[in-house]
């Protein structure tokens, strides 16, 4: 064989192997895990809340004053901790109620530490430098299930004068890391379950189904089920028994194509236009233009020739007037089940911004054109 015959062999074989890479590296972009896309029943966070105060600030608390349940609540610690306050009055500007926010990971035991956000809910200025006193995190139930306390993490500040002022961030928010401990567990055995709920982040019924043969085909047996477009029902194999965690484990690493609607979303504030990629347009002709009439004053100054025995002073107004009807924009058709991507380039070519193209979606929606749901932000 000669040397240029086998180059020519090698580089066939090596052409062939990079068209079956760059369709298995294709198909699995397309793909996604079903972790990526799903929740599990049972697994899930819970919301706490919790209302304290916040102690040792430099003359930027709440003022007693106005904030009547900032003293109450202060007046009430100290005769918890055998001060009585009751008869005083109090002038501090160094304490500020606040509202506590966490979230409870789920299966969180006893002794785990969580972060929790404190914000203030009265007059305060800044809580920077402040220290959170021991304040209880409520679930939904009314049950403690944490206690928070700690000093906190300020990002923002605040400094004025008697001329100019600064703000940057916000000083009335803060972060405990590791703020808070649980004292309570969320009661759930995930192990002893027989029927497992699988809920789809984005409901659809084309991955409901997909999700459904996806395990079907991993197990070997009919024990996923598709109830909803936002449900699959999973019954625990033999295999399993008493090992559910073992079985999300493995399903969770399933792959499937999500199916996506045609959809178009518009935020009209920002002028955020996201388009999918299903999105289709009937035939359809466009044309956008806007009238512009711009009237400038240059007003000008009359006098009479040197020494003359007559004649006065006075401005003579000059205005110029232009119109631009935007005569060099054409009407532009679109054909029959164009893409986003010819959509994009016909309005590009129009020279259309991303607020006259909103307008121009609605209308092409109105017309019963576009082919997908508008989604007004």
């Amino acid at each position: 064989m000669t040397t240029g015959r086998w180059m020519r062999q090698v580089a066939a074989t090596a052409t062939a192997l990079w068209a079956v890479l760059a369709i298995g590296i294709g198909s699995a972009d397309a793909q996604t895990r079903i972790k990526d896309i799903v929740d599990f029943e049972g697994v899930r966070e819970n919301l706490l809340i919790g209302y304290g105060l916040v102690v040792g600030l430099n003359g930027t608390g709440d003022g007693l004053d106005g904030a009547i349940f900032t003293r109450e609540s202060l007046v009430g610690m100290l005769e918890r901790l055998g001060v009585n306050a009751r008869d005083n009055d109090l002038d501090t500007a160094n304490v500020a109620a606040v509202m506590v926010t966490a979230t409870l990971p789920p299966f969180a035991t006893q002794g785990t530490r969580i972060d929790v956000t404190v914000s203030a809910i009265g007059d305060s200025d800044s809580l920077l430098g402040g220290q959170l006193l021991v304040t209880p995190m409520i679930g939904a139930d009314g049950e403690v299930y944490a206690v928070a306390q700690g000093p906190l993490a300020v990002s923002g500040f605040s400094a004025q004068g008697q001329g100019a002022s600064v703000t940057r961030g916000v000083p009335t928010a803060g972060r405990i890391a590791n703020g808070a401990i649980v004292e309570r567990e969320v009661g759930f055995t995930l192990n002893q379950m027989e029927t497992v709920r699988i809920a789809l982040r984005n409901p659809d019924f084309t991955t409901s189904r997909r999700i459904a043969q996806a395990i079907n085909a991993f197990v070997g047996g009919p024990i996923a089920q598709s109830t909803d477009s936002g449900t699959v029902r999973m019954l625990v194999p033999d295999a399993y028994r008493n090992n559910a965690v073992a079985l999300i484990t493995d399903i969770e690493q399933l792959r499937v194509t999500p199916d996506m609607v045609a959809k178009v979303v518009i935020d009209e504030q920002t002028g955020v236009i996201v388009m999918g990629e299903n999105v289709r347009i009937n035939t359809v002709a466009i044309a956008q233009g806007n009238l512009t009439i711009r009237i400038t004053e240059t007003p000008q100054v009359s006098q009479p020739q040197p020494f003359a025995e007559q004649g006065e002073t006075v401005v003579v107004p000059r205005t110029q007037i232009e119109i631009d009807d935007d005569a060099e924009k054409k009407l532009s058709v679109l054909p029959q089940q164009v893409t986003l991507q010819e959509l994009v380039n016909g309005l590009n070519a129009l020279g259309v911004g991303p607020r006259d193209m909103i307008s121009i979606l609605q209308a092409i929606k109105a017309a019963g054109a576009l082919q997908a749901e508008l989604e007004v932000l």
